[in-house]
């Protein structure tokens, strides 16, 4: 008998169950476990945004819904915020390739942010999130999940000490502000970029870099060029030690809370000293 040839999707499929499975599959499903970001009856919007981290996240959700023990359902949302037509293309015959089904709106999101003098980026950031959040509880998801993986991660919080004079993470979920009964959850936490790099070129897939129409103003946004120096500083400290990375990863596990000065719970503060005179633990 012959053997059944495999569709493309279906190798992809297959990669990431096998050649992937140590440096992809398993921090994935231990990202799903550990912080417990899928549970029974959720639905997810899963969104795209065309790069290679929404990508794989689409296709990791979906190989999960089909073999968990956790009934959930998941939708695959495409917000075109204004991309020229060659990136909607793009977006398209990727999904078309792996086999992901995928619903798409529209918004304006581009032509508003590209209206704004200062911190468009942020402006763009925040209009895309709310548009997400509107669409996936309009179509009866009480969660979305994004691509930000492991080095998203550890940046976020190396550029909050270094440039915000705080010690803050992105956490692997959290309640939505302005939708209640929204979560965001990301389950990529666990994955290192370079896992999501080496599985692409491997299979010689082509995701959109920076779609943005406001690219030059952006390379002038003062966060892109922070956290551009951000990348390239731990890139240097871990070929130096090995260990960096990982370390500040674990570091927002572990906060020594009785070391700490003063801290901020909630919006509320909080001092040291405010435990200062009670009597020491035995």
């Amino acid at each position: 008998m012959a053997r059944r040839q495999l569709t493309f999707s279906q190798q992809i499929e297959q990669s990431l169950l096998t050649e992937y499975r140590k440096a992809i599959w398993r921090p994935f499903m231990h990202a799903i476990r550990d912080y417990r970001l899928i549970l029974p009856g959720d639905r997810i919007a899963v969104c795209i945004s065309g790069g290679k981290d929404s990508m794989l996240l689409a296709k990791l959700i979906q190989i999960l819904s089909r073999h968990t023990e956790v009934p959930f359902e998941a939708v695959y949302l495409v917000m075109d915020p204004g991309y020229n037509p060659a990136n909607r293309r793009q977006i398209e015959e990727n999904a078309r390739r792996l086999e992901i089904p995928c619903t798409v709106f529209e918004s304006d999101v581009f032509e508003v942010a590209e209206a704004q003098d200062e911190h468009p980026c942020f402006l763009c950031a925040r209009m895309r999130r709310g548009c997400l959040y509107g669409k996936a509880q309009e179509l009866g998801c009480n969660k979305i999940a994004l691509g930000h993986h492991f080095n998203d991660v550890i940046e976020t919080t190396v550029m909050a000490m270094l440039y915000g004079g705080q010690l803050q993470a992105m956490p692997p979920k959290l309640r939505a502000r302005n939708f209640p009964g929204m979560e965001l959850i990301r389950p990529l936490y666990r994955v290192h970029e370079q896992a999501i790099i080496d599985w692409m070129d491997a299979f010689g897939l082509e995701f959109i870099q920076c779609a943005c129409r406001l690219t030059e103003t952006a390379a002038k946004d003062e966060s892109a060029s922070r956290r551009r120096f951000v990348k390239s500083l731990l890139a240097q400290l871990n070929d130096e030690h090995p260990k960096v990375e990982q370390n500040v990863f674990n570091s927002i596990h572990r906060v020594q809370l009785n070391t700490m000065v003063g801290w901020k719970y909630r919006g509320e503060e909080h001092s040291f000293l405010d435990q200062y005179d009670d009597p020491p633990e035995a």
